[in-house]
Parts: structure tokens; C-alpha cells; sequence
């Protein structure tokens, strides 16, 4: 049997202008963690726990309903600025879900497929569709995430935050940098990105009191400011909530990796 490869890289990458630039690398040896706390990765991650057969993440309003076209049984979820698609958006339907992981019961997922699109989220996953391995990140699987990455000793780690819009995000960087945290000493010997020893610092800092932490980030705090979502905040933020590993497999579905 071979051995397992030697950790020699860890990187975040914090806004979208640098998970686009993922294109130009080679990551066909590369593990990417894709992050979006607030509330995208959240949201699949119950989904998946929840019973759901898979989400296949698109970019744009239009590609998902092509999609509803073509397999008619697919559950389309959602949001732009936060909000669950509507038919104001579609000109013809509203989507039966929006972004929030208070919406992916178990009654209203088990054994369906999603077509999920999302501001920041969907398209970071898209960005990294080219590494050796694509997992879904959020503090809701960090000890699960943990033990992967422990066991399979990625060469290459690339933690990719979503952002916010088209800047990068307090909260995703804090679930970057808890994981960092986590790996540190499996990457000591090889080569640490100072963006990952940015996002580990804040971690650190903010970890005692995450939720206080919300205060610092525009998507926390827009969240916290509307009646209807604001339960979602402390919810992402559970650690350890859901133990389980998701994927973005090579036909572009995210599933549950085998446990």
C-alpha cells in the first residue's frame, strides 16, 4: 500500500476574485474545502443529513429552471440577497425552498434531489471543480471534516471562502480558520499560506463567543436584523451539529462521502 502523501500546503482563499483564479492552477492533487457559513454550505449539509439524495449547485436562476424542465421531480432551492427565490425573480414560480437550514426537514427532503442556487456559494463550488476533491465546509461538520482531512493528508489544501458578494466574509473566514486551527500541526513542516495564519488568528480571537462575533460580519448582521432569518445565524454556527462528509462528485451533484 502507499503511503499517504506528506501535507505540504495550506491556503485560504478569501474573496470570490480568488476562487476565480482557481482555474489557472493545478489541482488535480488538491483538496478544496468550500465554505459558506451564512448559509449556503449549512444549508446542504443538513439537507444531506436530512435525507436528501443530492444538490446539484448552478449559478444562475435560468440554469436551475432548465433543470426543473428537464427532471421535473427535482426540489429547487435558493435565494438572492438572502430571500427564497420567488416567481417576481423566475416570471413563472416561486422555489419550494429558500436558503435557510430551518427549511431542509426531514419531511420536506427525504430522498430528493435539489437544484440549488445561491449568491456567493454555488458558484465558489463550481470554481474548484477541477481539484482531486471537492468537500463541503461549515463549522455544522467541522470535527467530521477534521477526521478526513486528518486521515487522508491532503499534499494540497485550499479553503475556499464564498464571501459576501464580491468581498470576502467574516464568518467564512472564522470556519477557514477553525479548521486551520484544527490541521495546524499536520502542516507545520511543509508550506502555510499567510492567509491561513490570518484565518486561524481571528479564529482563535473570536472562538469563545462566535455568535458575539456576527457583529463584525455584514452578513451576520443583515441576518440578525430580519425577524424571519435571524434564527439561522446561531444555528450555522453549531460545531459538530451534522457528522458527516460532502462531496461535489465529478457529474457536479454534492452527496453524502461514504462514512
Amino acid at each position: 500500500m502507499n503511503p499517504a502523501p506528506v501535507p505540504t500546503h495550506l491556503e485560504v482563499l478569501f474573496t470570490p476574485a480568488d476562487f476565480a483564479a482557481l482555474s489557472r492552477r493545478d489541482l488535480r492533487g488538491a483538496v478544496c474545502v468550500v465554505f459558506d457559513v451564512l448559509r449556503a454550505t449549512s444549508s446542504m449539509l443538513t439537507a444531506l443529513d436530512h435525507g436528501a439524495r443530492g444538490i446539484i449547485p448552478v449559478g444562475e436562476i435560468a440554469e436551475a429552471l432548465e433543470r426543473k424542465r428537464l427532471q421535473p421531480d427535482v426540489l429547487l432551492a435558493g435565494e438572492r440577497d438572502g430571500l427564497r427565490i420567488s416567481r417576481q425573480l423566475t416570471g413563472s414560480l416561486d422555489f419550494d425552498l429558500g436558503n435557510s437550514p430551518r427549511e431542509f426537514t426531514r419531511a420536506a427532503v427525504a430522498g430528493r434531489t435539489l437544484v440549488m442556487t445561491t449568491t456567493n456559494g454555488t458558484r465558489a463550488l463550481r470554481a474548484c471543480a477541477g481539484a482531486g476533491a471537492v468537500l463541503i465546509g461549515s463549522f455544522l461538520n467541522l470535527p467530521a471534516l477534521t477526521r478526513w482531512l486528518t486521515d487522508h493528508r491532503p499534499a494540497q489544501l485550499f479553503l475556499v471562502c464564498s464571501g459576501t458578494h464580491e468581498e470576502a466574509s467574516y464568518e467564512d473566514t472564522l470556519g477557514a480558520g477553525a479548521l486551520c486551527d484544527r490541521l495546524w500541526p499536520s502542516y507545520t513542516a511543509g508550506r502555510i499560506a499567510d492567509s491561513a495564519a490570518m484565518a486561524r488568528q481571528l479564529f482563535q480571537f473570536a472562538e469563545t463567543d462566535l455568535l458575539g462575533a456576527m457583529i463584525h460580519a455584514r452578513n451576520g448582521r443583515r441576518l440578525l436584523a430580519i425577524p424571519e432569518l435571524r434564527d439561522d445565524v446561531p444555528l450555522c454556527l453549531e460545531i459538530g451539529a451534522h457528522d458527516l462528509i460532502a462531496r461535489l462528485d465529478p457529474d457536479g451533484t454534492v452527496r453524502p462521502a461514504a462514512r
